[in-house]
């Protein structure tokens, strides 16, 4: 049970579902820039984005986040679940390209602090072939979700440790997004 009276179920809206309802004044942004950082233009796919969310997640220790968006991202792509588990693992050994192994030490960096986002990080990403553009998003994607993470975790939400609700979401959050 969450820490404060959300006036809900939680076994319906676990996790931040129930945070949002609880305050669309404040959920409605915090959706709309979900929507933005994992389901807009960009040049990394909507499942890079959704790894890059839930290895954060996972470095944060966030069930709820990190089931979540790890559903999400096996549902995006073609390794699906085992990749995933590989990454929150250890990216230095997942089967990724070197870009998306550059940019998640990027995003393990900023999920510390972002003062441990070094130049050199950076360096070897654009090494990797990753752009100005990528870089920025995954330190931004990394922020959110450290932020994200906290507020989840902070009110004591419900997070179900079970995957199956989790996958059982990820095809209409693929196909819908955050905003349905």
């Amino acid at each position: 049970m969450a820490y404060i009276d959300l006036g809900l179920d939680e076994t319906v809206n676990p996790g931040i579902r129930g945070l949002l309802r609880y305050r669309p004044a404040t959920g409605r942004p915090l959706m709309e820039l979900a929507e933005a950082l994992l389901r807009g233009p960009s040049t990394l796919s909507r499942g890079e984005r959704e790894l890059v969310a839930a290895y954060v997640s996972d470095r944060n220790d966030c069930t709820y986040c990190h089931h979540s968006h790890g559903a999400f991202a096996a549902a995006q792509l073609e390794e699906g679940r085992p990749l995933v588990d590989q990454v929150c693992a250890d990216p230095s050994t997942a089967p990724i390209p070197e870009k998306l192994r550059a940019l998640l030490k990027i995003a393990a960096a900023t999920q510390v602090s972002g003062h441990d986002v070094t130049p050199s990080l950076i360096e070897d990403a654009r090494a990797a072939g990753a752009t100005d553009a990528e870089i920025h998003d995954v330190v931004l994607i990394a922020a959110a979700f450290s932020m994200f993470n906290r507020y989840v975790d902070a009110l004591g939400t419900l997070a179900p440790t079970d995957r199956t609700p989790y996958e059982a979401a990820a095809p209409r959050v693929v196909e819908s997004g955050y905003l349905a």
